[in-house]
């Protein structure tokens, strides 16, 4: 008979699965007393029940860890307050007018919006998001939140965008904002420029008071953790002291859904940032239903948070529910707050007392009977952690006092609180205009000393309801006055305090401006070795910030890790597997390159905290953030805007750009594009340099505008370098003794005359223009047109197409507004005028680039680019693809000439068919020259 196949209880025990890391795999070396552990625990299970033993593991895994023993951590804890009410601080305020301070705003911050949206105006806004954070706000402002002029320095703090209206409410009671200001909401030129208010934190808009742009969402997230690592580069080097700054960020629980907002979460944990503290607004909602209907936001990210190694604290239940659960004996109704999911906690916010005690009390006579002795309008008034000041306060308070962790505070709040019409509702967020009987009530709950007649008078005579101040006497207002001046002054507010930088002269450039000599040089290794000469400067060197996303050796940077070393706020606690060569990497606590990791979302965020630092600390640094140019504007456009939002300062590097100079990297990694993407941020200034001696010019004029004053720009100009450069070799000419220096730094200049075609003096004539790396292209192209076609075609180098194209419509603007004037011509135009013969226009990028400029261009205008995708292959194959090498650039010119009746047609085909344009295979033999990836 054939053997049987054990049965399961015949089978050798399995071992358990511990999810939670538990180290089971280790050996026991001592069963006896393992044993004794588990039957003791087998016996409290059997007697008292999972309840009881719940609690007592917890407890057993609290005293471990104040013990030190290294057990890991639970990813989530019971759906309750972190701090237990026995734990709460002393509340140093005057909680009856913090109160009334609150109902102020709150009713300030809900008028401004709602008439905003009056009839013949309606231009949108947010009430809901403000009424659900109120609390959480006012207990910073109050409280924790330090201003500028704080002697430890100010706090940077990160409001949430939907919540601006309650700011610009307390700015009103403060004194710092007129109503006037405030009827004007969204309204910023049609009363006159500075009379109105933006819809969100925008410094740019209000460069005086924002300091941080925050609506877009998930932004807030990573650039507060870059802020708070910027702030301990700052202290390690020994710049400034920011040891008593703290960075307090402001988001909303349907936010986390970006990736962005816990993208980086990691990285703040890792260093360690327990200067940084994040307050997600957890109010159930997103923009159009709740966060997680069937599951609990709360929990899901406590447990991100939590295993990512950050502090995380609850508010969920306010101090009105410490008595239930004083009385929960059994667990029942932390079970209950367990298992209910968000989308009827969101249910129970909007019903009335007696659903509550039948729907979520009702569940269970144990619940039930908890609650016997309370009203139904007592039950539907139990709060949400969030709305509870002293809950708030002792979240705020620890997480001020803790060390060596960043904090997260998890506050549950109901969105559009204390407004009847708003309250919980899946269609808040988009409410936008309250409606007569909606104020009146609001008014009643909030305590407001407003009759029914002024209510009624305001609101029919225009759709308005009247602000209210109780007087600049008032004891409320002198109280929160009195607390911004004990904490360092009112805020938010951007100030500049940062003296101006004495820049590098001339002598620094000479190098670039010699030329390469016989040697090939690409503009990549031309700005890098620009960089390194002002790392060494003794006036500048030290405000350099060099970041890159895990790409210094690919861009030649490596031989800086010995020297300037790598940014590590724990040093290096190992030897380098190359520390006996030269270009060792090095880390060090006072490293200056801040190396991001494949991150370039994370290098934009530690560029926008260097370029503010003028501001946010008073201190001027300047960064320097080196990329391959796909994965600047088009991977990381946003934070680009919002750094120039943010009113930074600095230089980015697209590094390896053009859609043929990377060929290898393949469809995704060829930038054709980028200058149009940037062409897009009115605070950008690109360039696309040709030349080392172009590359000198233009980081010595970028240094200029930004980094010293002027009669227009008395701290500098809040402009962003964009310059993209290349990987490839090639001769470097020497600066002309001519050179046309304001052409060069407007966009376009002549590099050369026409050579002498032999034997015909009225040669036809033609312009080529070109940029970066397409520069060679035509000056071979200048020669086979004269040496081979007889055509004289002078050269052109354009710096910036961009700039070229922003002039002109500056101009024609200019024109536009002065009707009674000789109209303004554009710079473009003025250079090109008298140029004889078709202009030939060519880059490295798709033709829209060039094509910007087309309209002002005064003769016939031919573009080649290289639209389409990129693919695999050597430079000269790329080029033959796209049409756009040499000899693609004389055919062009030979049938733009043709196309004027100067050149015969038969010309085009001739040369059309001996260089094989439409061929890539005929150049399958050229060589290329160095400068991979």
């Amino acid at each position: 008979m054939p053997a049987q196949a054990p049965t399961p209880q015949a089978s050798a025990p399995r071992a358990s699965v511990i999810h939670e890391g538990l180290p089971t795999q280790l050996p026991d070396i001592d069963p006896d007393e393992t044993q004794d552990w588990l039957d003791s625990f087998d016996a409290m299970l059997g007697d008292r029940g999972r309840d009881r033993a719940r609690y007592v593991m917890l407890r057993l895994l609290e005293r471990a860890r104040e013990g030190s023993v290294g057990v890991p951590a639970l990813r989530s804890t019971d759906y309750i307050n972190t701090i237990p009410p026995e734990r709460e601080p002393w509340f140093p305020g005057d909680e009856d007018i913090e109160r009334r301070i609150r109902a102020f705003i709150r009713w300030n911050a809900a008028v401004t919006v709602s008439d905003a949206n009056r009839p013949g105006l309606e231009v949108g806004g947010h009430i809901a998001t403000y009424q659900s954070s109120a609390s959480l706000y006012e207990v910073g402002f109050n409280h924790f939140f330090r201003g500028h002029d704080h002697p430890g320095g100010g706090d940077q703090v990160y409001i949430q965008g939907h919540g601006s209206p309650g700011v610009y409410a307390r700015a009103y009671l403060e004194g710092r904002l007129t109503e006037q200001q405030l009827l004007h909401f969204r309204q910023e030129v049609q009363h006159g420029i500075g009379k109105g208010l933006p819809s969100y934190p925008h410094p740019r808009l209000m460069p005086d008071f924002w300091e941080f742009p925050t609506v877009s969402m998930g932004l807030t997230g990573i650039n507060s953790i870059y802020q708070a690592r910027f702030n301990r580069y700052l202290q390690n080097r020994g710049i400034k002291d920011t040891s008593q700054q703290s960075v307090w960020a402001f988001l909303g629980d349907g936010e986390m859904a970006e990736p962005e907002s816990l993208g980086a979460i990691t990285v703040a944990a890792r260093e360690e940032l327990d200067n940084l503290t994040w307050v997600i607004n957890c109010n159930l909602q997103q923009l159009d239903g709740p966060v997680r209907g069937n599951g609990k936001i709360i929990q899901e990210l406590e447990s991100n948070f939590r295993g990512a190694g950050w502090n995380v604290i609850k508010v969920i239940w306010g101090r009105e529910w410490d008595d239930l659960l004083a009385r929960d004996v059994d667990g029942v109704l932390v079970n209950a707050m367990n298992s209910t999911p968000d989308g009827q906690f969101q249910t129970y916010s909007v019903e009335d007392g007696a659903y509550n005690r039948e729907h979520f009390f009702g569940r269970d006579p144990r619940l039930k009977k908890m609650v016997e002795h309370m009203t139904d309008k007592q039950i539907e008034k139990l709060p949400r952690g969030g709305h509870d000041y002293r809950k708030v306060y002792a979240a705020f308070e620890a997480a001020a006092k803790h060390a060596g962790q960043p904090t997260v505070i998890l506050a549950h709040t109901v969105k559009g609180w204390t407004i009847e019409g708003l309250e919980g509702k899946n269609a808040s967020h988009q409410m936008k205009k309250l409606k007569l009987d909606d104020l009146k009530k609001f008014r009643d709950r909030l305590y407001l000393p407003m009759s029914d007649k002024e209510l009624t008078a305001a609101y029919e005579a225009d759709g308005t309801a009247p602000f209210f101040h109780p007087g600049k006497d008032s004891d409320e207002i002198q109280y929160m006055l009195e607390r911004r001046r004990q904490l360092g002054g009112s805020i938010p507010r951007r100030v500049i305090r940062a003296k101006e930088l004495k820049v590098p002269g001339d002598e620094s450039y000479k190098e670039l401006k010699a030329g390469s000599g016989k040697s090939k040089v690409a503009t990549t290794m031309a700005v890098v070795r620009l960089l390194r000469d002002w790392m060494k400067d003794k006036e500048i060197g030290k405000r350099i910030v060099p970041i890159a996303p895990d790409e210094y050796r690919t861009f030649g940077m490596d031989s800086m890790f010995p020297s300037a070393k790598v940014y590590n706020p724990f040093g290096q606690r190992y030897e380098s597997v190359d520390r006996k060569l030269l270009l060792k990497w090095r880390e060090d606590v006072d490293g200056q390159l801040l190396h991001e990791g494949i991150s370039e979302a994370g290098a934009m965020a530690s560029a926008t905290a260097a370029g503010s630092s003028y501001s946010t600390h008073g201190e001027v640094m300047i960064p320097f953030y080196i990329f391959y140019s796909m994965f600047g504007f088009q991977r990381t456009g946003d934070s680009i805007w919002a750094m120039a939002d943010q009113l930074a300062r600095g230089f980015l590097i697209g590094a390896t750009a053009g859609r043929t100079t990377l060929t290898g990297e393949g469809l995704q990694h060829a930038d054709g594009h980028s200058p149009l993407l940037a062409a897009t941020n009115p605070a950008v200034v690109h360039y696309d340099p040709a030349t080392s001696y172009e590359v000198a010019h233009i980081m010595q004029d970028g240094l200029r505008r930004m980094y010293t004053s002027s009669e227009e720009h008395p701290h500098g100009e809040d402009v962003i370098f964009y310059m993209t450069v290349y990987n490839e070799p090639v001769s470097q000419p020497k600066e002309p003794e001519d050179l046309d220096l304001e052409g060069l730094l407007k966009g376009i200049y002549k590099f050369n005359d026409a050579p002498e075609v032999s034997g015909d003096r009225e040669a036809p004539r033609a312009q080529l223009l070109a940029s970066g790396i397409g520069f060679p292209w035509v000056l071979k192209a200048q020669q086979l047109l004269a040496e081979e076609w007889g055509v004289a075609a002078d050269v052109w180098s354009v710096t910036s197409w961009n700039e070229l194209a922003r002039e002109a419509v500056d101009c024609e603007r200019w024109s536009l507004n002065h009707p009674g004037e000789k109209a303004r011509d554009a710079y473009v135009t003025t250079k090109l005028e008298g140029a004889i013969g078709p202009v030939v226009a060519v880059s490295d990028y798709m033709r829209a680039v060039p094509m910007q400029i087309a309209h002002w261009v005064p003769e016939d205008y031919h573009v080649l680019g290289t639209d389409g995708f990129g693919f695999a292959d050597t430079r000269p194959a790329a080029r033959r693809y796209f049409q756009v090498d040499a000899e693609s650039v004389v055919v062009a010119t030979l049938r733009a000439l043709a196309q004027r009746g100067e050149v015969k047609p038969e010309l085009v085909t001739e040369a059309f068919e001996k260089y094989r344009i439409d061929d890539p295979t005929a150049v399958s033999d050229v060589a290329q020259e160095g400068g991979d990836a």
